[in-house]
């Protein structure tokens, strides 16, 4: 089948499209035939040589995928339009999938937008609602709101928070509050302005912070919650060392935790997936949520997608179609 390969870590430019053996799915597997992946972050660090996959996941980068059922198992049929989330492969004609790690493509959805749900917004979904329990009437902060992941997360906090404070580049701004922000900050102010912001629209610290930056915001994070406040960081993209103010960790009983989602295990993923398809995947179908992509590209053109990635051009999604 055809793939992207990596012959040696680096820049978008050792992405090559080559031949592997087509896979083939274990006991209880889902075979799939890709018709779009998603392009994420990982996606780049993974290029980079800095994120592996987990033991016994392939080495090809892709996170998510939408395609048709080639091989049916669990509850899923031959021919069955399917999303997932995996482990990695996704950057291929086919991949092996968990029935347990899939979800049916809703009507009328095509697999380019379908491809950007999986790792998007069941990220989101996990550090929301799952880990960083946000309750309705909260305030939330949503940290690279214009990305994919942040653009399924100020969706999701929509009818939710009062108050939802999306950090964004001002180019993005007014796409952030199409997608559900209230208000909106330069992402350069972060470091300065951060916790005055919040405080000023809210009238106290934020309850949830929703961090997809890194150490050069932990500081800000930290002033900016208020008493009982959880911070969620999900990634190192602006460095993994920071400074923290343990004494404000402990007068506001404040929590700080990390999460990744492709390290957790297969029954961890599952539950998540159930929870998310159960509570959240028909407002798809209503347009209450809705994948935000804005290109595509060939199979064969994954260097031009990540380079754009990499350049912070695009509000939402990039996918690739195979």
């Amino acid at each position: 089948m055809r793939v992207i390969v990596i012959k040696s870590p680096g820049g978008p430019e050792v992405l090559e499209l080559g031949e592997i053996p087509d896979p083939r799915p274990g006991p209880g597997e889902l075979l799939v035939r890709v018709r779009a992946a998603g392009v994420n972050r990982a996606d780049l660090l993974q290029r980079l040589g800095r994120y592996p996959p987990p033991p016994g996941e392939p080495e090809t980068l892709g996170l998510e995928i939408a395609g048709e059922v080639v091989e049916p198992a669990g509850s899923f049929r031959r021919g069955d339009r399917v999303m997932a989330l995996l482990g990695g492969g996704g950057y291929a004609e086919l991949a092996r999938v968990p029935p347990t790690h899939a979800m049916p493509v809703p009507d009328g959805m095509e697999f380019a937008q379908a491809a950007a749900i999986p790792e998007a917004f069941l990220t989101a979904w996990l550090n929301l609602f799952m880990l960083g329990r946000l309750a309705p009437g909260e305030a939330v902060v949503v940290h690279a709101a214009a990305s994919g992941v942040g653009s399924a997360a100020l969706q999701l906090c929509r009818g939710v928070a009062s108050t939802i404070l999306a950090t964004a580049s001002e180019a993005k701004h007014r796409a952030c509050l199409e997608l559900g922000a209230t208000h909106v900050l330069a992402r350069q102010e972060v470091p300065t302005a951060l916790a005055q912001t919040v405080r000023g629209i809210a009238g106290r610290g934020a309850d949830l912070i929703f961090d997809l930056v890194g150490a050069s915001y932990l500081e800000a994070n930290v002033a900016a919650l208020g008493l009982q406040g959880r911070l969620c960081c999900m990634s190192t993209m602006a460095g993994s060392k920071s400074t923290l103010d343990v004494g404000a960790l402990l007068t506001r009983r404040l929590t700080v935790m990390g999460s990744t989602l492709r390290n957790r295990s297969a029954a961890q993923k599952a539950k998540l997936v159930s929870d998310f398809a159960q509570k959240a995947l028909p407002r798809f179908r209503t347009g209450e949520l809705r994948p935000v992509v804005a290109r595509s590209y060939p199979l064969g053109q994954a260097r031009e997608a990540h380079a754009a990635l990499e350049r912070n051009e695009v509000v939402g999604k990039i996918t690739l179609l195979v």
